[in-house]
């Protein structure tokens, strides 16, 4: 092993204990909170934290032993298994992503009729279509047999052994990657930018009470005003911050890995290992932001890991008091959607 390749297996470890720790956190908060299981993107998020859980400890250590070993980790129906796996849970997740997406639009530009547009139902229709969408693509690559050690991305994964059904592999490729990746990324655009816009809309709203409350308090300290104009300004930013951590994140994770993906179906084009490798790790170091990004840094999962550790540090919770208010503008409700 060379320096690159001590640093990559270095990586994928460091990537599998932080996604196995964070996907099983967001799994616990699902159990133990009823307002969490109540919720609609709970339903995704579930599906989302147990593809990449099977992700960590299934596909992440054949593609370690396969960087240390430089070989074929596993018997043949062994690694069969794990790049049908990869292939189904990988899609899984990307539509689940998109999922979540659909979940916020809906949230955000039409708040007032989510309960009906967005049901338990359709949330389970659209989490059942996912796992057809992935299984469809998974077992027509197991039957034509396109499943084996791919040395150059160090995994169990898909690979053409035989040259004469290059054609075929090809029209499968292209067409796997765009109803799974591309499809979900156009997705996550529309929805994310139509959010934004809504966003924006309402700290516009915000920003012409702000102004004539200004300019009616003539007596108001400049102190005051300065952190009244350094609200509103971040008030612009925090939903096209996060935002673009959403589509941004879907992007650097798994792009550089399906662009090479197709550029090695050219007939010119060479592969190095280590940059197939390299792009098989940022794929994998999606399961392990996932649950930061969609669920950890939100207050109710917050809420359901203090709630888990005073439980298990046995301690009892303050009483809650039994009336509270909060005067929320829009523009807060519209940020606690998209988070």
């Amino acid at each position: 092993m060379d320096l690159a390749e001590i640093l990559l297996a270095l990586f994928i470890v460091v990537v599998a204990i932080v996604s196995l720790l964070s996907n099983l956190l967001v799994l616990l908060c699902f159990i133990c909170s009823a307002d969490i299981r109540r919720q609609v993107p709970g339903v995704f998020i579930l599906n989302l934290s147990f593809c990449n859980i099977l992700i960590t400890i299934l596909n992440m250590p054949s593609t370690l032993f396969g960087v240390i070993k430089n070989q074929k980790p596993f018997g043949d129906s062994v690694c069969q298994t794990i790049s049908f796996l990869e292939t189904f849970l990988t899609t899984n997740t990307m539509l689940s992503m998109a999922a979540l997406s659909i979940d916020r639009w809906v949230a955000v530009v039409f708040p007032l009729s989510y309960s009906s547009k967005m049901r338990y139902k359709d949330a389970m229709f659209m989490v059942c279509y996912s796992w057809i969408h992935s299984l469809t693509f998974s077992l027509v690559a197991l039957l034509l047999s396109w499943y084996d050690y791919n040395h150059v991305y160090a995994s169990c994964t898909l690979h053409l052994n035989e040259e004469r059904g290059r054609t075929k592999f090809a029209v499968f490729t292209v067409v796997f990657h765009a109803t799974s990746f591309t499809l979900s990324l156009l997705t996550l655009c529309f929805t994310y930018l139509k959010v934004l816009k809504v966003a924006r809309f309402h700290c516009k709203r915000i920003d012409v009470i702000t102004v004539q409350t200004l300019l009616l308090l003539v007596d108001i300290h400049p102190s005051v005003k300065q952190r009244c104009l350094m609200e509103q300004k971040r008030r612009k930013q925090r939903a096209t911050k996060k935002i673009s951590i959403f589509i941004g994140s879907f992007i650097i994770c798994f792009a550089p890995y399906v662009i090479t993906r197709l550029a090695e179906l050219l007939p010119l084009v060479r592969i190095s290992p280590q940059w197939g490798i390299a792009s098989k790790c940022l794929v994998y170091s999606k399961p392990a932001s996932d649950p930061f990004v969609y669920s950890l840094l939100r207050q109710q999962y917050k809420k359901a890991l203090i709630n888990m550790a005073n439980k298990l540090l046995r301690r009892d919770l303050y009483p809650s008091s039994g009336h509270s208010s909060s005067l929320d503008t829009e523009n807060d409700y519209c940020l606690q959607r998209i988070s």
